[in-house]
């Protein structure tokens, strides 16, 4: 890792994005910019330098903000109200995509300088939870919690959305899909759930249509946890609330957040980037709801929607060693590297 980066910590319940600094695997905080309530995804552009943000307060909007990455200054360009707050926003070249949990829908818009084109594409599914595109930039896909489906498509000309055939592809009944990510080779496609706190790996075809192939458990085994259902409530009742997951050290490892239990299980990738035994699960920030990983693949960043705090780690054979922790705002929820 550089020994400088830039990361991004939206505090969804303060309603500001924190920029701090790792310095020699320091956190640092550079500055705070209110933004607005309910900041709970946005999207990055390193090369550019914009941020894309979705806001629930005063009103639903996607806000693009450019960042000085001096002084950590995040500075409102333009604006795009939307119809409903947004759960998930992905980049993808000029494609923005996003996500709408309580909406129920999905969408893109062509990006140009930063600013936002009306709707290009949208698709009706239950309580969408992720919008994300390959590494390729050739597919997106968009999991639906309340229907138990990831649906399918290309990517085309000004962001739009073609549905792929099969449109959908199922997922284990009232396991609730939640957030996606795809192998760097493109070959696998990997889900977590929320209910029954899973990693599912799906075969990728070239044609990017999916094809569910092997599980296992991603959450502390030893925890007790009950598997949950839509409506419950998991910390009250000490059920399964799957969160996060993204790829560590170049693809060996996937990283898994679960918020009853407030862990991380690092679960091992073979060669092939099939999902193997030997989960390793780390104690982590109260209710960590976002993780991220650094560009080379080194350094984790967990944040705790209850403790208002981010850890910086290091993997050491799947295990989190906490490098340092900062106090970021409240109800951080999402987190990202620029």
């Amino acid at each position: 890792m550089a020994s400088q980066s830039v990361i991004l910590v939206g505090n969804d319940k303060g309603g500001t994005i924190s920029v701090l600094h790792v310095v020699d695997d320091e956190l640092r905080l550079l500055a705070e910019t209110e933004v607005g309530g309910g900041c709970s995804t946005f999207a990055v552009d390193p090369q550019r330098s914009f941020v894309y943000v979705a806001v629930k307060e005063p009103e639903p909007a996607v806000m693009t903000l450019r960042l000085d990455r001096d002084t950590g200054e995040l500075i409102e360009t333009s604006r795009r109200d939307v119809a409903d707050p947004l759960a998930y926003l992905a980049l993808s070249g000029d494609a923005l995509l996003g996500a709408s949990y309580h909406g129920g829908w999905g969408a893109s818009w062509h990006v140009a300088e930063g600013e936002l084109s009306q709707v290009v594409s949208r698709l009706e599914y239950r309580n969408l939870h992720a919008a994300v595109p390959d590494p390729q930039g050739k597919n997106a896909y968009f999991a639906s919690l309340g229907e138990d489906l990831i649906a399918q498509c290309s990517i085309g000309a000004d962001a739009q959305l073609i549905e792929l055939s099969p449109p959908t592809i199922t997922c284990p009944p009232t396991s609730g899909p939640r957030h996606i990510v795809v192998s760097d080779d493109g070959h696998s496609a990997y889900l977590m759930t929320e209910f029954t706190g899973e990693v599912i790996r799906f075969d990728r075809a070239d044609d990017g249509t999916l094809t569910q192939a092997e599980s296992l458990p991603a959450h502390d085994k030893t925890a007790g946890l009950g598997r949950s259902e839509y409506g419950r409530d998991p910390r009250g009742e000490h059920l399964i609330w799957g969160a996060d997951l993204a790829f560590v050290e170049g693809g060996s490892w996937l990283v898994t957040s679960e918020r009853t239990a407030s862990t991380i299980t690092a679960l091992p990738l073979n060669s092939d980037g099939h999902l193997m035994e030997g989960a390793v699960t780390t104690p982590t920030e109260e209710q960590p709801r976002g993780l991220t990983v650094s560009p080379d693949g080194s350094r984790v960043v967990v944040v705790g929607e209850l403790s208002g705090s981010a850890s910086l780690y290091r993997m050491d054979e799947g295990a989190l060693v906490q490098l340092d922790r900062l106090e970021t705002g409240r109800g951080p929820n999402w987190v990202r590297f620029m």
